[in-house]
């Protein structure tokens, strides 16, 4: 009952505004592609050539675009130059598949360019990993034999998380702007279909507000929880 005492309280309900947040995030983005992912670009040109018009135009015709994954899982891989967009995705015209694909080749663009907030994301990766593995243990052992510092240093490492999300906006928001963009200058949509672009990328965005969110209360909860244990 102590063990559970340690981490049931007052502050846990620190973490509903989040998880709120989160579920709200997640209807909107599930909403938006189900929608505009059965919109046809007028022009009919599918998300992989999409993205490859904008890396060629863009001095980043080197970037493999690939198919592959889940839904949701589309991504951009620095460390093997790679774009994966998923099945529905990949050979889709539709109006969100093109503007995925779009967003997934501004971070091309970005990392080609050496966007600095992308090069601090990736440069702080390994260190946010560590901490995020090192946080609970930290806190278990801190909480359980009164060592205030062992559990301070939890919620540090959980602060590496927040620090990590924080950095992450930028570098998504940004390469919606590229996107959207990209996808006006080469004509690759309409403009009534560019706003319905940006609908799915800012529904999309709102992930990552939910995300950094999470990583901020999650990181208050653990500081108070620490507070606590030393009081």
């Amino acid at each position: 009952m102590y063990f559970f005492g340690l981490f049931w309280g007052p502050t846990l309900l620190l973490l509903l505004p989040a998880l709120a947040f989160a579920v709200y995030a997640q209807i909107r983005v599930s909403s938006a592609f189900q929608t505009y992912s059965a919109v046809a670009s007028a022009r009919g040109i599918p998300a992989q050539e999409a993205a490859s018009v904008i890396l060629r135009r863009h001095g980043a015709a080197d970037v493999s675009i690939q198919s592959g994954g889940s839904n949701f899982s589309d991504h951009y891989n620095p460390l093997k130059n790679t774009i994966r967009l998923s099945p529905v995705v990949y050979g889709s015209s539709s109006i969100a598949a093109v503007a995925i694909a779009a967003h997934e080749s501004g971070h091309a663009l970005q990392h080609s360019q050496g966007y600095l907030p992308l090069k601090l994301r990736s440069a702080i990766l390994p260190v946010v990993n560590l901490a995020s593995s090192l946080a609970f243990p930290l806190l278990l052992f801190g909480l359980l034999l009164g060592v205030p510092s062992l559990a301070y240093g939890a919620a540090i490492a959980f602060g590496a998380v927040f620090v990590f999300q924080l950095v992450t906006l930028p570098v998504e928001f940004n390469a919606s702007r590229r996107a959207i963009q990209a996808l006006e200058e080469e004509g690759i949509l309409l403009p009534p279909e560019l706003a319905q672009a940006k609908k799915v990328l800012s529904a999309a965005a709102l992930t990552y507000v939910a995300a950094t969110l999470t990583a901020f209360l999650h990181f208050l909860r653990l500081f108070l929880l620490a507070r606590r244990r030393n009081n």
